[in-house]
């Protein structure tokens, strides 16, 4: 959740992390720092708040050099503070290190340290690693056989529970970096003589597209201006170097105000990209390569299992419905964080769908492991290309949805979306569960759905103008029946994360079981009432509401002439087939967020306590 940036080679490293670090501070922004290495010896820079904090605190400094490191943090042990940030020194300052992730065996580590006469200046578990390899790279000095900063970085991480993406900075050698991970992304960019570091590849596009991904238990060291990769039991291995396809102008804002804002703008040629070489309307074809080995046990399976966090949770939801609608396949849905600490039920011939944004989600990689273990087939849906979840998995299907930098997801949750559905289409295709005519229909609707959510994004005034009025307000509800059920968690998640004003969504059926209690005339309920098998029962629903005096935003299908006269504001979407409303009933609810944190002063693409990518548990 932490990103981190470093460079060694022949330009100014200073500017170059601090850059960096701005393109990863959607990873984390409590605190940030650096650490620089030139004939001033190894110096740390850092400060608590954002990057621009730490830019004015190295104002006037001496930080010319050539090899850096930077880190900007999402606080787990210890506050947010200028001391508790990282780079942090080892006892005798020998080294300096940042790291992702959480060591949870510290206290052990460092109750040995304190009783060899060690001191702490911070509350962090990184503090102690870097303390523990110095301990180690010490003892071996001293001893005749004399090791490695290496290899006491290998003993270390041997010794180590937990996960984590660390860089050492060592001040003997001018010339070396050296990193490991675990359960924690680190990308390695191969320049002319340099190289970078990075939690992803943002900082790097600038600068090379060859690329390498460090894999779980790999250490690399580079000195002298090369690079070696070895195991933790200290086989060399040889690393692949991929091409990133990642533009530089995909992370750029593009004269948006947010992030927030240009990806919920990007969602039509997203979604469209989703879809790019897997959908023909015109011949009723759908090919989805990632899966097509594995498209018969898919469709033969008795029984999938969804796991997601957060946003990815919601379209696991989503998926359930249409799985089982479509393909008549039971389909459970599991918070990947619960699923892997209940013990629970998996055999063969199981199909388990890992769904994260960036490939890193920690609890769902752990969930995906479990599932190996007990024989699952296990299918990801991804975003990031090369990412750990990506690699983990026996088949699955990336998203191309392009970067997400907003901390709060929108076109990630419309693109895994739609990759769901294709899956599900596929998997009744190929069962004989769904009718040729039904199979045609909702492809050529599928190619249909950038342009609907198009249109609903021209109404983006209309509904900063329903914001407006709403500013006020200190709890939400969201109701939705059916599909539109996970659309209204969606949207009372999106209004919660970027606010800080409270929202529920609810199954609107379930409002009289207890939620009515809170209705009152000061109590905005939002209801996703488009025209679908359940419309009448949920128009029901909102006169219950409005007979106590709650005040009613209605999501409604365009031409719906019943519903403006009961209800306070709607919003219309083009019609869509009920099967694949949430692709563009989910708009205007991102749009009504988006606009009511901002009218409310708030930093919409890196709210409070949250990052981007929760590599930690």
């Amino acid at each position: 959740m932490c990103g981190i940036v470093a460079y060694v080679g022949h330009r100014e490293a200073c500017p170059l992390v601090i850059k960096g670090l701005k393109r990863l501070e959607y990873r984390g922004y409590d605190s940030a720092g650096v650490a620089l290495m030139n004939g001033h010896g190894l110096k740390i820079y850092k400060k608590k708040g954002k990057v621009a904090a730490l830019e004015h605190e190295l104002d006037g400094k001496e930080t010319h050099a050539t090899i850096g490191m930077g880190h900007t943090r999402w606080a787990t042990h210890g506050e947010p503070n200028d001391v508790n940030a990282h780079p942090h020194y080892s006892f005798h300052r020998k080294l300096a290190i940042i790291h992702n992730g959480i060591i949870e065996n510290y206290a052990a580590i460092k109750q040995a340290l304190l009783k060899k006469g060690h001191t702490f200046s911070s509350d962090t578990d990184t503090e102690v690693l870097g303390q523990f390899i110095e301990d180690i790279w010490e003892h071996q000095a001293g001893a005749s056989n004399a090791g490695t900063l290496e290899d006491a970085v290998r003993l270390a991480l041997q010794e180590v529970v937990g996960a984590y993406a660390i860089v050492i900075m060592n001040e003997a050698d001018p010339t070396q970096l050296i990193a490991a991970r675990k359960g924690s992304p680190l990308v390695i960019g191969v320049g002319e003589n340099e190289f970078f570091l990075a939690s992803d590849a943002t900082p790097i596009v600038e600068y090379t597209k060859d690329v390498i991904y460090l894999n779980d238990y790999e250490i690399a060291v580079i000195k002298d201006g090369t690079l070696k990769v070895v195991t933790l039991d200290n086989t060399t291995t040889t690393p692949y170097v991929h091409k990133i396809e990642l533009e530089l102008e995909a992370i750029e804002k593009g004269g948006f105000d947010h992030f927030m804002l240009k990806e919920i703008f990007e969602q039509p040629r997203s979604i469209a990209d989703s879809m790019r070489g897997r959908v023909q309307a015109d011949d009723a074809t759908l090919q989805l390569g990632g899966l097509r080995d594995y498209l018969d046990k898919l469709a033969k399976s008795k029984r999938i299992v969804i796991i997601g966090c957060g946003t990815s949770w919601h379209a696991g939801l989503v998926a359930e419905y249409i799985f089982e609608e479509l393909a008549r396949i039971p389909v459970e849905v599991e918070y990947a964080s619960e699923f892997r600490y209940r013990n629970p039920i998996i055999k063969e011939g199981d199909i388990v769908i890992a769904i994260s944004q960036s490939g890193e989600t920690a609890d769902t990689l752990a969930a995906i492991e479990l599932a190996k273990s007990k024989g699952a087939t296990i299918f990801g849906v991804c975003n990031v290309v090369g990412s750990s979840i990506a690699r983990a998995t026996d088949a699955g299907a990336y998203t191309h949805a392009g970067p997400e930098i907003g901390v709060a997801s929108t076109k990630a949750f419309t693109a895994q979306v739609t990759v769901l559905t294709l899956m599900a289409l596929a998997a009744a295709k190929r069962k004989g569960t769904i009718s040729d005519s039904l199979f045609r229909q909702l492809l050529a609707e599928l190619e249909s759905i950038p342009a609907k959510v198009e249109k609903v994004l021209q109404a983006a005034d209309k509904i900063k103008e329903i914001a407006y009025i709403f500013t006020y307000a200190r709890n939400f509800i969201y109701l939705g029946r059916g599909l539109n059920f996970p659309v209204a968690l969606e949207g009372a998640l999106k209004l919660k994360e970027i606010s800080y004003i409270h929202a529920e969504g609810y199954p609107a059926a379930e409002m009289k079981h207890g939620p009515i209690a809170l209705i009152d005339e000061d109590m905005p309920v939002v209801v996703i009432a488009t025209k679908d098998s359940s419309y009448e029962k949920i128009v029901s629903n909102i006169q219950e509401v409005k007979a106590r005096k709650g005040r009613v935003i209605a999501i409604t299908t365009e031409g719906d002439t019943h519903l403006p006269g009961i209800v306070d504001f709607t919003i219309e979407i083009p019609k869509v087939h009920e099967v694949l409303v949430p692709l563009v009933s989910v708009v205007p609810l991102q749009l009504l967020a988006y606009d009511i944190a901002v009218m409310r002063g708030r930093n919409v693409d890196q709210p409070r306590n949250l990052a981007k990518s929760v590599t930690v548990e």
